[in-house]
């Protein structure tokens, strides 16, 4: 395993004040190589009352959002709201590179830590903050829920069935995609201050992220006034019809591609027609057909489509996913099975990249595998430097250590709630 001085980010420091999804981009800036210092209050942070848990035992200690979002830092608690715990914060941000917080917009500024303070204090400090709205506008102290995020974006009117409800996946994606764009607008602020010198403070809006992930199709109201279509498991073709691309199967789901266009989609398509041929499961009147000249745009409602695709969706109900993959494989076809957490978790090639990472937990008497990169660096590589860390267990590192001081400040700012 590397080491921390081989890492892209290892001369930095990052001050971590985030909670719920927002802890991945201090997880992120940690793969980096940065030193993450995770800042919570005395007792823990909520974000550890986040299920699932180790063996289902609810515990701060055990909580697997928590491990999944924390491993690479290092942890102290501290109380801000105390005039003790900001002078110790404000100690702290003077050996600091950047700080990540996901607090309403004004609530540092209450504190007197707002950027133009903690910049006085360290000039050139990146101030990091992830806010559902942003930090000005109309909606820039409403509450949030990651089923917000997606309402108010394009993201939940786009997902899901044409004739259902519109629907969210089950992983929180508005706060996780924030805190990607908060690594960006740091690394970016960060490569300004390299020739400049100076900081700055980057503002992300999760409302404003999530727009993103439907660039495509939010511009179909400002070109054509109308509005995409929710579509599935498809691509719409127009406001009545849209092309389905996956079907069920013997053992779970497989995305597949019927239809014509380029010369590689349309040959995949006859591949697919030859097999359910030889196996008996290809209508007469689809025998020979000639795929190169399929035109989607002919059809102009959905029933007429689904004549064409619903033979290869009764023939997907009698494969599994790994019979559709090795035909994909060999045949060629444009199919691939729709994989669920075990399959990922076993799956020979992504364990061949390494990808899976065996973290040891001593509190635990275990090793757990937690998800790596998802991108590799020849020359500064990332690593897995230490588990998730448990509830102030750098206090004495941080306080006593690098900070100076004495056992008996530490035993008063301990008493009194700071720390």
């Amino acid at each position: 395993m590397k080491t921390n001085e081989e890492s892209a980010l290892s001369p930095y420091r990052v001050l971590d004040l985030t909670e719920g999804e927002c802890l991945l981009a201090g997880r992120m800036m940690g793969d980096l190589g940065s030193d993450v210092i995770q800042i919570e209050k005395p007792g823990g942070s909520p974000s550890r009352n986040r299920g699932p848990f180790y063996k289902d035992i609810p515990h701060p200690e055990k909580s697997l959002f928590w491990f999944g979002f924390c491993h690479n830092k290092r942890d102290i608690t501290l109380d801000i709201e105390t005039a003790d715990g900001q002078d110790l914060f404000k100690k702290l941000v003077r050996t600091a590179h950047f700080v990540f917080e996901s607090f309403e917009p004004g609530y540092l500024d209450s504190l007197g830590l707002c950027y133009q303070a903690l910049d006085k204090i360290n000039p050139g400090i990146i101030l990091v903050s992830i806010t559902p709205f942003g930090q000005t506008g109309p909606k820039a102290h409403y509450k949030w829920s990651d089923l917000i995020g997606w309402a108010s974006s394009n993201m939940l009117y786009a997902s899901g069935d044409p004739d259902r409800p519109p629907s969210v996946t089950a992983t929180p994606l508005a706060g996780q995609q924030a805190a990607v764009a908060a690594v960006m607008g740091a690394l970016t602020a960060h490569w300004h201050r390299r020739s400049s010198g100076e900081g700055q403070h980057v503002d992300v809006s999760m409302q404003e992220v999530m727009e993103w992930n439907t660039m495509c199709y939010s511009q179909f109201w400002p070109c054509h006034h109308m509005e995409t279509p929710r579509v599935g498991w498809g691509r719409p073709l127009n406001p009545k019809v849209y092309s389905r691309s996956g079907f069920p199967c013997k053992d779970g789901y497989a995305a597949v591609t019927v239809s014509a266009g380029a010369v590689w989609i349309y040959k995949a398509t006859t591949e697919l027609h030859k097999w359910m041929d030889e196996e008996g499961m290809l209508p007469d009147w689809l025998k020979g057909y000639d795929w190169s000249t399929f035109d989607l745009s002919k059809f102009k409602e959905q029933e007429e489509l689904d004549r064409y695709q619903a033979p290869a969706k009764k023939f997907f109900a009698t494969r599994t996913k790994a019979e559709l993959w090795q035909a994909a494989v060999e045949r060629k076809t444009l199919t691939a099975p729709v994989r669920d957490f075990k399959d990922n978790f076993e799956d020979p090639h992504i364990r061949a990249r390494g990808f899976w990472k065996e973290v040891e937990h001593p509190e635990l008497d275990e090793t757990i595998s937690y998800p790596g990169a998802c991108f590799r660096m020849s020359k500064s590589p990332l690593s897995f430097r230490r588990r998730a860390p448990l509830i102030g267990e750098h206090n004495d590192e941080v306080y006593h250590k690098e900070l100076g001081l004495s056992e008996r400040e530490l035993t008063i700012l301990k008493s009194n709630r700071v720390i």
